[in-house]
């Protein structure tokens, strides 16, 4: 209480007293400050018992009005002061004591404002960083201390600085090893000096002589002419008497090259304290951005970074319970890492494992913009170690599994996170885990080279619909990724010799044919046993649509873009009439899907235009037509389950044919001619997505014949699929009813993305 009164006083006597030039008031407050220790016998009083916090303020109000003052970039003669005299470094000193108790969060504050509160750049002064780099070892040693607050404002004042700055970083590199040796210190470091436990001499691994601690008092002999020798060795014995012992650390091993600022600031993400947290996340942010090569290889190779990242994903991963519904993973609210604050009680739609799957996707964005953000180097290491100590050693092991509820939350969460992921680097090392990284033409007896790959396409015809569902929904979302290696791994690698394929060279007696509109060696689909139940009153006669365009001056040869309305023609009229039930609802059309691909196809070539496709395909003469044609396993599995489509639940083929619309809408000539062009001249033994749904429409012609009123059935089940109609009893043949439903809609969402296509590529 007399002490506040004392400062009261004080404060009373400045304001009536004649202001003192700026340099003699600043020297005043210090001289203030170094008197308590001299003077004091009771070291155990709070800080905030003391005039040292009104002094301290007093000091930077005066070097702020100072800069002010003066010229942009010139230094006065207060900061003259505070660098010569090394006051930074004696207030470190008394703030690691933390003598008087609260020291500690005093010496925090002055740094930070002081850094803060300063335009001039201060810490390229030896005089500045040294100090500051030497308070920095102090933070996160202790989680939940009081000072916490204060530390983590003071690191992100630092890393504020540096981002300004990048340069500035390299002061706050250190290479122990180096530095003590340079010093003649023998090269055997002790185990304690490793690990970074502090002692006044290796705060910044330098060996501290006798005039370098007297040094660091920031009272030596010329700075003290006004005082007495007396006084001086009574300041210093006080600071040498001070009792400076480390905290415990927290349990982080420091490799030789010391990066500390990440060091505390990764203990920091420890803190019970949220808010701490998080911006200590943010401090880390902002480093792993900073274009300094030096500091980003030493960031990932001599800190703990990728190590705690990956660990902690790791944990919360497994923390979450064994079945979590698909459902419930798929829709929980979009997840940002630094909005971590979920409370259960509040929470109307609360789930079983809500708080500890929100937990695991807000790290798991934090890792994927973290990425994002980080020096090129830098987000490289990382995203390796979230592949190698995550996806392979935690993910892979559960997808893998042979339980189909383990398989399902598994499927669930890597579909989750391949949604989520924004960052290229991360996205590349994803898709490298899930599809692995090849790229030549696969073979059927290779398609478990990669054996998560290999088993991923196999759920995607798995006995589960619930699993099928799941991991073909995960491509979809894979596929629209802006990653080439995706469409080249799982489809574009076995159309590049174009040997789906039979070429023949046009020879004399073929002229007359092809002048009559076909082209040499083209299959008769017309001639087809399948297709002989086509009705007569099709739009156009079956020679027309079944048959390539003439060759004209427009289009010397068949390029693989044939005229587009004969292709759309083809797709529209591939289901018969009495197997159609969209014309009788409103709104089912054909330019309904128009819009939709118009919207799609923008965006996908968006996606692809850095990709540097070519505008035409392979010319055949320059492709292995004599290598055996394998689709592979991906398109494999697609086509199979499109040939069962008459057969399987309603949501597989939905399913299924959004897959097959989504790969059909890729700008690559090869993809184009392979998925959407009817006329291509199939070799031997090789299917195309059009010879699928013929062999599908042959079948689907021969069961109508079987099912009693089929049409009527056929109508009422597609208006109680839109809601138009109650539902009621038990239809028979649903299955088969609705998959040609799904078959009608699907022939014409390719018939639009052809024609959108087309349209694009010749006014483009």
């Amino acid at each position: 209480m007399f002490s506040k009164f004392t400062s009261i006083l004080q404060h009373a006597v400045e304001a009536l007293a004649p202001s003192l030039p700026l340099q003699e008031d600043f020297v005043y407050h210090w001289k203030a400050i170094t008197h308590y220790y001299i003077e004091t016998s009771d070291d155990k009083a709070p800080v905030t018992d003391t005039n040292i916090p009104s002094h301290l303020e007093q000091m930077l109000d005066i070097l702020v009005q100072e800069e002010n003052e003066r010229e942009s970039g010139e230094t006065g003669p207060c900061m003259e002061y505070l660098l010569h005299h090394k006051i930074l470094e004696t207030l470190y000193t008394l703030g690691k004591a933390d003598c008087p108790p609260g020291m500690k969060q005093q010496v925090l504050v002055f740094y930070t404002k002081l850094l803060g509160r300063i335009r001039q750049p201060l810490l390229p002064h030896i005089n500045v960083h040294r100090p500051v780099q030497k308070l920095i070892r102090l933070c996160g040693e202790v989680l939940a201390t009081p000072t916490e607050n204060e530390e983590i404002q003071f690191l992100c004042i630092v890393c504020a600085k540096l981002k300004q700055d990048p340069y500035l970083v390299n002061f706050f590199l250190e290479n122990k090893l180096k530095s003590l040796a340079s010093k003649g210190i023998p090269s055997v470091i002790s185990e304690d000096t490793l690990k970074g436990q502090d002692s006044l001499s290796t705060d910044t691994g330098q060996s501290c002589q006798p005039e370098e601690l007297s040094g660091a008092t920031g009272m030596e002999q010329a700075e003290l002419e006004d005082e007495s020798p007396r006084h001086m060795d009574d300041l210093s014995t006080s600071l040498d008497n001070l009792t400076v012992t480390s905290l415990p650390e927290a349990s982080v091993v420091r490799p030789n090259q010391d990066y500390n600022l990440v060091n505390s600031l990764l203990n920091l993400t420890r803190s019970p304290d949220g808010r701490i947290a998080v911006k200590a996340c943010e401090g880390l942010m902002l480093l792993v951005s900073l274009p300094e090569p030096a500091a980003a290889k030493c960031l990932t190779q001599s800190t703990c970074l990728c190590e705690l990242l990956t660990d902690r994903l790791a944990s919360l991963y497994k923390a979450l319970p064994q079945s979590v519904d698909p459902l419930d993973i798929e829709t929980v609210e979009a997840i940002n890492w630094g909005l971590d604050s979920y409370s259960h009680k509040e929470d109307a739609s609360a789930f079983p494992g809500k708080r500890a799957l929100i937990s695991f996707l807000s790290w798991f964005d934090y890792c994927d913009q973290l990425i994002k953000e980080a020096q090129k180097t830098a987000a490289v290491a990382l995203a390796k170690a979230v592949h190698e100590r995550f996806f392979i050693g935690v993910m892979e092991p559960q997808l893998m599994q042979t339980s189909e509820m383990g398989i399902l939350t598994s499927t669930a969460l890597l579909h989750r996170i391949v949604r989520q992921v924004t960052s290229d680097v991360l996205l590349q090392e994803m898709v490298f885990f899930i599809l692995g990284e090849q790229r030549e033409p696969e073979t059927l007896a290779e398609i478990s080279r990669h054996p998560l790959r290999h088993r991923l396409i196999e759920h995607c015809d798995h006995i589960s619909d619930e699993i099928s569902i799941m991991t073909l929904r995960m491509f979809e979302h894979l596929l629209q990724k802006p990653n080439e290696h995706i469409l080249y791994n799982l489809v574009l690698r076995n159309l590049e010799e174009r040997n789906y394929t039979e070429y023949k060279p046009l020879c004399p007696e073929d002229k007359d044919v092809v002048e009559n509109g076909l082209i040499a060696g083209a299959v008769d689909l017309e001639e087809d046993p399948l297709f002989t139940d086509i009705s007569p009153d099709n739009t156009l006669s079956n020679q027309e649509w079944l048959s390539s365009p003439p060759t004209t001056p427009d289009h010397p040869k068949n390029d693989g873009k044939t005229e587009v309305h004969k292709i759309v023609n083809s797709f529209l009229c591939l289901v018969p009439d009495e197997a159609k039930s969209s014309y009788h609802v409103e709104g089912t059309g054909y330019d309904t899907y128009l819009r939709d691909a118009h919207r799609q196809f923008r965006d996908y070539c968006a996606i692809c235009l850095r990709w540097e496709w070519p505008g035409s395909p392979k010319a055949l003469e320059k492709c292995n037509l004599e290598a055996a044609f394998f689709e592979g396993h991906f398109l494999k599995v697609l086509f199979d389950r499109m040939g069962r489509i008459l057969d399987q639940p309603y949501d597989v083929n939905l399913q299924v044919t959004s897959v097959l619309s989504r790969l059909s809408l890729f700008p690559h000539p090869h993809v184009h001619e392979y998925l959407l062009d009817p006329y291509v001249n199939l070799a031997s033994g090789c299917r195309s997505l059009f010879s699928v749904i013929v062999r599908v429409v042959g079948d689907l012609m021969v069961r109508i014949q079987r099912i009693q009123d089929f049409t009527p059935k056929l109508l009422l089940v597609r208006k109680r699929l839109l809601g138009l109609e109650p539902e009621g009893p038990i239809i028979d043949h649903i299955t088969l009813l609705e998959g040609v439903i799904v078959l009608e809609e699907f022939c014409k969402e390719l018939a639009a993305i052809a024609f959108v296509k087309y349209h694009a590529s010749s006014t483009s």
